[in-house]
């Protein structure tokens, strides 16, 4: 990354300094200006320069004229805009002193630039607040910012809101978010972005069904491969907000914070000595510009991928291959004995499988879920010592060349628990006398109560030792409501976040090789903080192939592939009793980190020789989901999608096509394949998968003729012919897909 600082004057006789941030390698630059000693202002997004020197011109060619009817300064936004800089809009700076607002009037007092990016310190000094802005451009292209207020009052103060945010120009005039619920995560939705505010908030101790991944504010009618777009993410877990909001005097703004409740974060006095006081960090704020949602999304995957990667090596723990799934969940539920889930780990082996979960049930009393969470050993009445113990099914199944993991929801507790009886005090609850409403017969364990946190913390890292667990399925089912630690008499919000990340780190580095799942009944909490420790998400509950379509597909707007758990089930779904093929199914688990949520005991040998079949070919082609670039496209047809991946060098890709309903084109219109080189030929072919168990290429689908490339010679077509025209796919009954490659020739 280039950093360059240059100096100039205004009109007006005010000096300015313009810091500009340049990544060439990812298309991406970064400019902001601080005019006099006023906060830092953007003044650039996008592009690298020419010239960047001329952005010191940015204090006369940005700044609004006064206008009518208003103060005497017209609202040019800083990096935290407040009334004394005229801006009118909602609070995005709220600290208060015994229970009165302060508001506050900051100058820049140093600026310090380092080889990562800047720090901006700024004060109030009459009011005692002080600010330390950190902004980076990143090597993934994405910029990413946040805020530290310290106190420097001879009192305490009290964090209200600390909200960033990026402007962004006047013609981005649409709003793209997501919006859901259990078992139907990641739902789109669009609006014109108009003078006003729009915002989502997630007050449920994370991010939630609900929650949109990416905000994001574009051309009317940007998509994935097309269209300016400026996206946000708020990089924590915990209770958070995004909003867009425009003024009639700004063209905008989007951004986001940490949504804290009243006394939840309360800054100690300096001390006697002259020191600053007590801290508080905002999250991490994250930007990305691109043209179309594709190349915004590949940023995020960049950024994750660095970040694994950069972990791996502090734990020195070579990268390997993501190993394929089996979770017993819906195989057996609670239903746990000896004899079926070693059955069940022969026949994952045979199919291929890497890694056998044990999923709820293996604790406690723990028979159902009315019980049991929390008691964090292994149950005597279910698994006795000896012979048909879980150290023995760990053992057996280590002996099989399966890694073996297991099922914890640390967070939570069953009120009918031996832990619940013994620490009622270990709970986040309102009152002494009252507990908050209950979510799946459980309550929130207070992991701010440093002895509750003691207690799971040693459960997990024992157990982790003694079976030898190489994963943990991290679940977490209960919205964190009225959540008042009884230690402390204070909302606990962001200190059970923090509590949570510290878990994950610590179990981590004290067993390297050690891989978290991230699970939140399904998709309830994805977020760049969490996903900084988890290896992979449980992108939904639901398994259901054309659920999950959409689901994946926008989930991908922020996580790699390869850290998404995709998962073939059995049909009818258990979520949605939707029959569809098995070719379906495997197929729309094909980008992604491939496991099985299915009771293989109850199925025939023809569908397990087929299920082997996608293993074997999903092996072969995972590592360009784990390094190439993801590609959805924008097609005409509300019917259709078309996705897929090109490898890192560009010499081959996999798409899919999937044909959720019925279309109006009868048979399908030719789809476009997009990310490949335009200068290159490429022979494109059916996967051999998709013939199953010996049927004829000739036959798939419901077409009267045959395909004329849809046969083992292919077809060899250029990119750019791919990418402009694209090809025919077959004509397939509704709810099903299938895959095709891309080799240059």
């Amino acid at each position: 990354m280039a950093i360059m600082d240059f100096h100039g004057t205004s009109s007006r006789g005010e000096e300015v300094r313009i810091v500009y941030f340049e990544q060439r390698a990812a298309r991406s630059a970064f400019a902001f200006a601080i005019v006099g000693d006023d906060l830092p202002r953007i003044v650039h997004w996008g592009r690298p320069l020419a010239d960047p020197r001329t952005l010191v011109a940015a204090a006369d060619a940005l700044r609004p004229q006064r206008v009518s009817g208003a103060l005497d300064e017209t609202a040019w936004p800083s990096i935290l805009p407040t009334q004394a800089e005229a801006w009118t809009g909602s609070p995005r700076f709220v600290v208060r002193a015994s229970g009165m607002e302060l508001f506050c009037h900051f100058a820049v007092t140093d600026v310090r630039i380092d080889d990562d990016g800047v720090t901006v310190d700024a004060r109030d000094a009459e009011q005692g607040v002080r600010i330390l802005w950190r902004c980076e451009l990143r090597e993934s292209g994405l910029v990413r910012q946040r805020m530290t207020v310290v106190n420097m009052r001879s009192g305490e103060l009290e964090i209200g809101t600390v909200e960033l945010a990026f402007p962004v120009p006047a013609d981005m005039t649409e709003i793209l978010t997501t919006t859901g619920h259990h078992l139907r995560e990641r739902s789109p939705q669009r609006q014109p972005f108009t003078i006003g505010r729009f915002q989502k908030a997630s007050l449920v101790g994370r991010p939630d069904f609900d929650s949109s991944l990416l905000l994001n504010v574009g051309r009317t009618g940007f998509g994935f491969t097309h269209g300016e777009v400026y996206s946000v993410h708020v990089a924590w877990s915990g209770n958070s907000l995004m909003a867009a909001e425009r003024l009639p005097y700004t063209s905008g703004l989007i951004g986001g914070a940490e949504a804290l409740s009243g006394g939840e974060v309360t800054l100690c006095a300096q001390g006697g000595s002259g020191d600053d006081g007590e801290r508080y960090t905002t999250p991490w704020l994250y930007g990305a510009y691109g043209e179309g949602l594709n190349e915004v999304a590949a940023r995020f995957h960049t950024e994750l991928r660095t970040t694994h990667t950069q972990w791996r090596a502090e734990l020195g723990v070579p990268e390997k291959p993501r190993p394929v799934i089996l979770n017993t969940w819906e195989a057996v539920y609670f239903q746990h004995d000896f004899g079926t889930l070693k059955a069940l780990a022969d026949k994952a082996a045979a199919s291929g499988v890497e890694r056998f979960v044990v999923d709820d049930g293996w604790f406690g009393g723990r028979r159902d879920d009315t019980g049991g969470l929390g008691d964090w050993w292994v149950s005597q009445d279910v698994w006795p010592d000896g012979d048909h113990s879980l150290k023995a099914l760990a053992d057996y199944v280590h002996a099989k060349g399966m890694e073996f993991g297991l099922w914890f929801e640390p967070e939570m507790v069953n009120p009918d628990s031996a832990m619940y009886r013994e620490h009622p005090d270990w709970v986040l609850r309102p009152t002494a006398n009252r507990l908050p409403m209950q979510g799946r017969n459980q309550q929130v364990v207070d992991l701010t109560n440093p002895q509750a946190y003691d207690y799971v913390y040693g459960c997990m890292d024992v157990l982790v030792t003694e079976l030898g667990i190489d994963y943990i399925k991290w679940d977490h089912n209960k919205y964190v409501t009225e959540a008042v630690s009884p230690r402390t008499g204070r909302p606990a919000v962001h200190g059970q976040t923090l509590a949570v990340y510290r878990i994950f780190h610590d179990l981590k580095t004290a067993h390297p090789g050690l891989e978290i799942e991230s699970c939140s009944s399904g998709g309830g909490r994805v977020d760049l903080a969490i996903l900084s420790l988890a290896d992979r998400i449980w992108a939904s509950d639901c398994v259901d192939p054309v659920e999950r379509a959409d689901i994946q597909r926008y989930t991908s707007l922020l996580v790699p592939p390869e850290m998404i758990g995709e998962h073939v089930g059995a049909s009818p779904a258990h979520s949605t009793h939707r029959a569809t093929s098995q070719q379906m199914r495997m197929a729309m688990a094909f980008f992604g980190h491939l496991g099985i949520e299915w009771n293989l005991l109850k199925e025939p040998q023809s569908a397990l020789d087929e299920l082997g079949v996608w293993v074997d070919t999903y092996k072969r082609h995972r590592a360009d989901c784990a390094h190439g670039t993801v590609i959805h496209g924008d097609e005409a047809d509300p019917a259709v999608r078309v996705d897929g991946v090109v490898s890192a060098s560009g010499e081959r890709a996999v798409y899919r096509f999937t044909q959720l309903t019925t279309s109006q084109t009868y048979p399908a219109a030719p789809v476009r394949l997009l990310g490949l080189d335009p200068d290159s030929d490429y022979l494109i072919q059916p996967l051999a998968c998709n013939i199953g168990s010996g049927e004829p290429f000739t036959q798939i689908g419901n077409g009267q003729s045959e395909l004329g490339w849809w046969n083992s010679q292919g077809v060899v077509m250029n990119g750019g012919a791919l990418a402009a025209f694209g090809l025919r796919p077959p004509c397939i009954h509704p709810a099903n897909a299938v895959l095709f490659s891309a080799t240059r020739v």
